[in-house]
């Protein structure tokens, strides 16, 4: 599984000591996002990850957010434009 924000040919190895959470569903389904430190609210919280795989093309975001009890998966929630445009 590619990690998110790994660039294209960079080894996709996980950091030892460091927490993954696999995407789940959309645009970046199977990849894993590195959630270091993150406490298990900013889990359920989740992420908007910059993609211009989404239905919004470049610039666009992913919305992931984590599910009650499930705290290695993070699920899409759907597809935002771009927050700074």
């Amino acid at each position: 599984m590619r990690i998110y924000g790994s660039e294209p040919g960079e080894a996709d190895v996980e950091a030892p000591g460091h927490r993954y959470a696999a995407l789940i569903g959309g645009p970046l389904d199977g990849q894993r996002l590195d959630v270091t430190g993150w406490s298990a609210q900013q889990l359920l919280d989740g992420a908007a990850l910059i993609t211009e795989l989404g239905a919004c093309g470049p610039g666009g975001r992913a919305h992931y957010e984590g599910q009650p009890g499930d705290p290695n998966r993070l699920h899409w929630i759907g597809d935002i434009p771009d927050i700074q445009g």
